[in-house]
């Protein structure tokens, strides 16, 4: 296993030669050993500026006024989350952050969103009280969407698929954008052992964060916690359990969890996007990954199932709870 995370260039990959394009494909399969690439990419910067600048209006409301965005029924995929819900599996204390989360609607008649309404609601937002919100953190998410698309052509390349394998994968699903407010930890309940986020692997197949607030991301590699400080100007990349099940493990899911140093007193913003599979999608090791070295490891699951399980099981399922 690789025992650091390393430093890719998506433009090379993309801009370059046949030597630059292998070179980069090489880099992702080495650096994704630890379940996390940094890359180098073109997206905006005064984007996520504008989007930071919204949010951040938003999270310092009044607690009852954000309440009047909570979604019920949709399970965490759209709207408002409060402080203390979100439960890593596993962890016996809920996480100390609060959270706003959104998607690009489909149409109500795809099949998709009739056969998996909880995967699909409709859309929650608060432009009511952030106006202009909802077209920024839009034009956000479909940034951030075609980075993951373009990225997963490398993870395609290295799994030995043809480069467009995820494509059709990817098409309408249920990828989530997700804002982040982790409070100064001095004010987090007495008593209880709460953090940011406990330890945790993501459930989909690739998860996009560009840079955040503050530190605090930690990444476990080879059974130590390692801080992720990317350069400047990189998207981190961590791979989730759907895409280690695909490559039959050879592709690990990237486990982190998000602390803050002692003393510390300031908050922590992040935005992160997690690309997910079609509900529908079965999800089964690839042939490519499976050799008398490296036997099929994993049975066969659909997303909806994979997904809906996670959310059971970190407390935002409906009656989870």
């Amino acid at each position: 296993m690789s025992s650091s995370i390393l430093d890719v260039d998506l433009l090379a990959f993309e801009r370059g030669g046949e030597d630059a394009r292998a070179a980069v494909v090489d880099g992702v399969r080495r650096s994704l050993q630890t379940g996390f690439v940094y890359a180098r990419c073109d997206l905006q910067e005064d984007l996520l500026d504008s989007a930071y600048g919204m949010l951040a209006r938003f999270f310092h409301l009044e607690a009852s006024i954000k309440q009047r965005f909570v979604a019920p029924g949709a399970s965490g995929q759209t709207g408002y989350t409060g402080l203390l819900v979100e439960t890593a599996a596993g962890s016996a204390q809920a996480d100390w952050k609060e959270m706003l989360n959104w998607s690009v609607p489909i149409a109500a008649n795809h099949p998709l969103r009739r056969h998996y309404p909880t995967l699909y609601p409709e859309q929650v937002l608060p432009e009511e009280v952030v106006p202009g919100i909802t077209a920024v953190l839009g034009a956000f998410h479909q940034a951030v969407a075609e980075l993951q698309g373009r990225f997963l052509r490398i993870i395609a390349l290295a799994l030995g698929v043809a480069e467009h394998f995820f494509e059709e994968m990817t098409a309408d699903a249920p990828t989530l954008t997700r804002a982040i407010r982790y409070p100064p930890m001095a004010a987090a309940p007495a008593g209880a052992d709460h953090v940011w986020a406990a330890a945790h692997g993501d459930i989909n197949l690739i998860t996009a964060l560009p840079r955040a607030t503050a530190a605090g991301l930690q990444v476990l590699v080879d059974g130590s916690w390692v801080d992720a400080l990317p350069p400047q100007g990189r998207v981190i990349i961590n791979t989730g359990l759907m895409l280690e099940r695909l490559s039959n493990g050879l592709i690990p899911a990237g486990w982190h969890r998000v602390v803050a140093a002692p003393g510390a007193t300031e908050e922590r913003y992040s935005v992160v996007q997690f690309c997910h599979a079609r509900p529908w999608t079965v999800l089964s090791p690839l042939a490519s990954c499976c050799t008398a070295a490296n036997p099929q490891r994993y049975s066969a699951i659909t997303a909806a199932a994979a997904l809906e399980d996670v959310l059971y099981r970190i407390n935002l399922l409906e009656g989870s709870g």
